[in-house]
């Protein structure tokens, strides 16, 4: 009868030391994902929610994008993609090309776009702008001559 405790004993304590394994390699799993979307940078899906304009590098106005139109941006690896939604035109603006980022700064390199983004590519390909990244937000904030904020487009991660 004795034997019969201890293995059923032993038994039960195998199976409990396996349901904290699998917590444990549940957890490792969570933290692997958790991990892997911090460092996925600026790559996915994002969707401009509003604007700031600046005054001596200090936000002085802030208004929403949802009632002028609709915008997002996809970044891969090293491609940027964006379109712009327009209630008037729906095949105008948007633009691609390729990005890289670093220290604080964004810059665009765009090859081609809608009709209205060719002209403006024929005079100006490069876009630089100063880059405020979190997890699911970011902003992109255009600087002038001396280094000061002008304005910024702000966008929440999508996917």
């Amino acid at each position: 009868m004795s034997y019969k405790i201890l293995v059923l004993s032993l038994a039960m304590v195998f199976i409990s030391s396996c349901k904290e394994q699998d917590q444990k390699a549940i957890e490792n799993v969570e933290t692997e994902e958790i991990s892997e979307k911090n460092r996925k940078g600026l790559n996915g899906t994002w969707e401009l929610i509003g604007f700031y304009n600046y005054k001596d590098n200090v936000v002085v106005d802030s208004f929403s994008n949802n009632t002028i139109s609709r915008q997002i941006k996809m970044y891969s690896d090293n491609r940027v993609m964006w379109c712009k939604l327009l209630k008037t035109d729906s095949i105008e603006f948007f633009g691609y090309g390729t990005y890289n980022y670093g220290d604080g700064n964004l810059t665009e390199k765009l090859e081609f776009g809608s009709a209205f983004m060719n002209d403006v590519i024929q005079e100006k390909q490069e876009f630089n702008f100063k880059l405020e990244l979190s997890e699911n937000r970011f902003e992109q904030i255009e600087i002038d001559e001396d280094g000061n904020k002008i304005y910024s487009e702000n966008y929440k991660r999508v996917e």
